[in-house]
């Protein structure tokens, strides 16, 4: 599929999706979320893409949804879903896709990540963030309600009190305090940002990803089940992973005292 504000490339199992507007500091159009839907979509739906990997090209990882390109609506890309069901779907949901995708993500925050942009670095699995990363809820700096999930997925990570210190202020905070408080797991120089998460993501796509992708869906739905029903879930996919080429990679590996080499199947 042709992109014109993102770009995708595969390699070694890892779906790299750059935001690649680096004039807007990828600030993202109505056109952008719907080419980033339909690469999302198209990540998930191959079996080849262990994980996804998310950055941003130039200074900015994403300044948020630009809404100054008075592009129509008959001009976007057609998003993932269409007909009546794509009528009646949030335009918001960009964020949704990218946190429901089967597949690891992760975001490798290279610059600023404010509004829509921190909603889409916190809809990844993991935050790896550059030392000049900055992130902002600024949404009330323009006198409106958070959107694109930002309400949701940041009291998760980050606490409520924090998360509404945040929102209530729209301060902008730097890449030492997202780590402080939990908002990204690693903070590294610029310089050394695309090599780290390359190699996290190369690490995790070397991994049985059957059962890795399992793991993101149980952690997910974990969040609304009680204890005994997620350790019953646990056993009945465990039973779907113990079947697998990879578990008996694992077993082998193990007699055999040598690292496993796993491939998905």
């Amino acid at each position: 599929m042709h992109y014109n504000d993102i770009s995708y490339s595969l390699d070694h199992g890892i779906a790299r999706i750059t935001l690649n507007k680096p004039e807007k500091m990828n600030a993202l159009s109505w056109g952008s979320w719907a080419e980033l839907e339909n690469a999302i979509a198209a990540a998930d739906a191959d079996d080849s893409v262990k994980v996804v990997l998310l950055t941003g090209a130039g200074r900015g990882f994403c300044a948020g949804t630009d809404l100054t390109t008075g592009t129509r609506e008959s001009d976007w890309p057609d998003r993932p879903l269409g007909g009546r069901p794509g009528m009646m779907r949030s335009r918001y949901l960009g964020t949704a896709n990218l946190y429901h995708c089967r597949k690891p993500t992760i975001a490798a925050v290279n610059g600023a990540s404010v509004g829509a942009g921190f909603s889409l670095a916190m809809a990844c699995d993991i935050r790896i963030a550059s030392e000049a990363a900055r992130f902002s809820a600024i949404f009330v700096k323009r006198a409106i309600v958070a959107d694109t999930g930002c309400t949701w997925f940041l009291p998760r990570l980050v606490g409520v009190e924090n998360a509404l210190k945040l929102m209530y202020t729209g301060r902008i905070i730097d890449a030492a305090e997202a780590l402080r408080i939990g908002l990204v797991s690693e903070v590294v120089p610029a310089e050394e940002l695309a090599s780290r998460a390359t190699a996290l993501a190369r690490e995790i796509a070397d991994g049985p990803s059957l059962a890795i992708e399992l793991m993101k869906r149980l952690t997910h739905e974990g969040l609304t089940r009680g204890l005994d029903e997620q350790i019953e879930m646990e056993q009945f996919l465990q039973g779907i992973t113990q079947s697998s080429e990879d578990a008996r990679e694992g077993r082998l590996s193990f007699l055999e005292k040598r690292e496993p080499v796993f491939k998905g199947r």
